[in-house]
C-alpha cells in the first residue's frame, strides 16, 4: 500500500482494503462462490461489530491546566469522588515552557447534569486556568 500525503488508516480500514483485494482476486480467478461467501460472512461480521454500543456514554476526557507549584498527585481526588464514579489520570505533560502542567483524566460522570458544577469546582482549585472537557477521542485501532 502506498501512502500519498494522507492520514494512516486504522485497522478496520486497512482490513477492508485487503478484504476487497481478496474478493477481487477470487472473483477474477473465477471463484465466484467463494468470493460471494467471503463477502457475506465478512460483511455480516462488520455490520454486527459496528452496531454494538460503545459503552462509554458518561465517559469524558478532562484536561486541566495547573501551575507548576501545585502538586498534581491527588489534587482533584475529593472533587472526583463527589462528581464521578471512576477517574484515572492518563497523562501529565508540561506546557508553556514548563511553567504549567496539563493533566489529562478519563472520568465517568455520575450524571450528565453535574458537569458544570464539577468544572466550576476544578476552576476554583486550579486558579481559573484552562479546563477542557469533552468526549473521549476515537480509540486508535492498531495492527
Amino acid at each position: 500500500m502506498v501512502r500519498f500525503r494522507s492520514m494512516p488508516g486504522n485497522a478496520r480500514e486497512i482490513g477492508s482494503i485487503f478484504l476487497a483485494m481478496a474478493l477481487g482476486l477470487a472473483a477474477g480467478m473465477g471463484y465466484l462462490g467463494t468470493a460471494l461467501l467471503l463477502m457475506i460472512v465478512a460483511g455480516g461480521i462488520t455490520i454486527f461489530l459496528v452496531s454494538l454500543p460503545a459503552g462509554s456514554a458518561g465517559r469524558k476526557e478532562l484536561k486541566v491546566t495547573i501551575p507548576e507549584n501545585l502538586d498534581y498527585s491527588g489534587i482533584f481526588d475529593d472533587i472526583f469522588e463527589k462528581y464521578t464514579r471512576n477517574s484515572e489520570i492518563v497523562r501529565v505533560r508540561t506546557v508553556n515552557m514548563g511553567s504549567l502542567y496539563e493533566l489529562c483524566y478519563h472520568v465517568d460522570l455520575k450524571s450528565g447534569t453535574i458537569e458544570k458544577n464539577m468544572l466550576d469546582d476544578i476552576r476554583c482549585r486550579n486558579g481559573n486556568l484552562t479546563i477542557v472537557c469533552g468526549r473521549l477521542p476515537d480509540s486508535r485501532e492498531e495492527l
